[in-house]
């Protein structure tokens, strides 16, 4: 099968993927593909710089999932609201003034006038309604609710929620919530007393349960400059953003204002259209970094460690010392015909034992150990979760451990 001598085409190609893939392994041969000559190599160079490009790619985070753009965020609504036709399991009007208020209220706006009458209900709950209002929501859409029981209701199976205005922090309704409503949980129980309980059965939603009745006035193509906000901040992160956003709208056009703020001006290409330049912006592949952190969660015994956690040399030895304590206590009955006034009596007897794991081990890991080696270590002491917290809370008190450890 001939051979054909490197062309400056493949050269080129070749070149080119060791530029732009520096951690990848390109080889690379003269010899020729699969079709044959140079025709074939070629296919098989551009499908591996395709599938090579791709897999680098995949590696990469986008800009919209590093960074909030300003101005585009959800904003909070809440309300206050009556759930009605429950099954008994509102609340006691006797015990929450609030709801029996509530319910005065709303039938005198119905025309029905019940002042000085003594309500028994235990159909009706107060609740808290809350939504998100999405950013660009339009007038006649809809948006998803949230609701939770104020009062003492056993649970909100089977209510209907009456139309409530759901205000913003400006005092201003944005949108009227009103549906029925779904709950992830339920209560039951017996005339003994007895019941179970699943899930959170005061606590509902309903999909699509609101309607958006005013518009919040934001015109994000009129603006001259926008920020960037980093939901990680960190510097390097930052820098990255800002190389690629200056590498594909313009030199200069953004810059790093702190470790979590990237400002970008809208260049004169992109005037009146900004919407444009952000789905230009948006797609961008970056390398995100992120300093070294450990999170603890003693309550859980759960622990999360970045891939950038290091230590310095250190040798870790664990051990396990038991203390156990049995009771067995013991009774002593009177013989018989024992004197008149002898009694039963309990003799307490305990039994203290310590014992220390005999199997100990030290593992030693060595400067620069990565993550897997620090996990692989301590899993060869047989280290559980729970007291490898204390290891690693040692190791950093020891000054081995480059990270911060978080304790939640």
């Amino acid at each position: 099968m001939r051979q054909d001598r490197e062309s400056p085409v493949q050269r080129a190609i070749v070149d080119y993927m060791r530029r732009v893939l520096p951690d990848a392994i390109v080889h690379h041969s003269a010899n020729e593909g699969v079709r044959g000559g140079r025709a074939g190599w070629l296919d098989g160079a551009l499908a591996a710089l395709v599938v090579m490009a791709f897999a680098s790619s995949a590696q990469a985070s986008r800009i919209k999932d590093v960074v909030a753009f300003e101005g585009v965020r959800d904003n909070m609504l809440m309300g206050y609201g009556l759930v009605v036709g429950l099954n008994g399991t509102g609340d006691k009007l006797q015990n929450n003034a609030f709801t029996e208020q509530s319910m005065i209220g709303f039938l005198e706006r119905q025309g029905v006038n019940t002042r000085g009458l003594q309500l028994k209900s235990k159909n009706v709950a107060a609740v808290t309604v809350t939504a998100k209002l999405p950013p660009f929501a339009r007038a006649g859409s809809n948006i998803d609710i949230s609701i939770s029981a104020m009062g003492d209701a056993k649970s909100l199976m089977g209510g209907t929620l009456l139309a409530t205005s759901l205000l913003g922090p400006d005092g201003n309704v944005y949108a009227v919530a009103q549906g029925p409503v779904t709950i992830g949980g339920f209560e039951a129980s017996g005339g003994s007393g007895s019941g179970i309980t699943k899930g959170v059965p005061t606590n509902g939603f309903i999909s699509n349960g609101a309607t958006v009745e005013r518009e919040i006035d934001f015109r994000l193509n009129d603006m001259a400059s926008l920020r960037l906000s980093l939901r990680n901040p960190d510097i390097t992160t930052a820098t990255n953003v800002m190389r690629v956003i200056n590498q594909q709208v313009g030199a200069g056009v953004s810059r790093v204002d702190d470790p979590g703020t990237v400002t970008v001006t809208v260049p004169t290409a992109y005037k009146g259209d900004v919407v444009g330049m952000l789905a230009d912006i948006e797609t961008l592949p970056i390398e995100t970094d992120q300093p070294a952190r450990i999170v603890v969660d003693e309550a859980t015994g759960t622990i999360v460690m970045g891939e950038n956690v290091r230590i310095s040399t250190v040798a870790v030895a664990q051990g396990n010392l038991i203390v156990k304590v049995e009771e067995s206590p013991q009774v002593s009955q009177p013989n018989p015909f024992a004197p008149a006034g002898a009694e039963t009596v309990v003799v307490p007897r305990s039994d203290v034992t310590v014992s220390e794991e005999a199997s100990n081990k030290i593992a030693v890991l060595s400067e620069g150990a990565t993550l897997k080696d620090l996990v692989g270590g301590l899993n060869a002491l047989g280290v559980g979760p729970r007291d490898l917290i204390t290891i690693l809370q040692t190791i950093k008190a020891a000054g081995a451990l480059q990270a911060d450890i978080e304790t939640r």
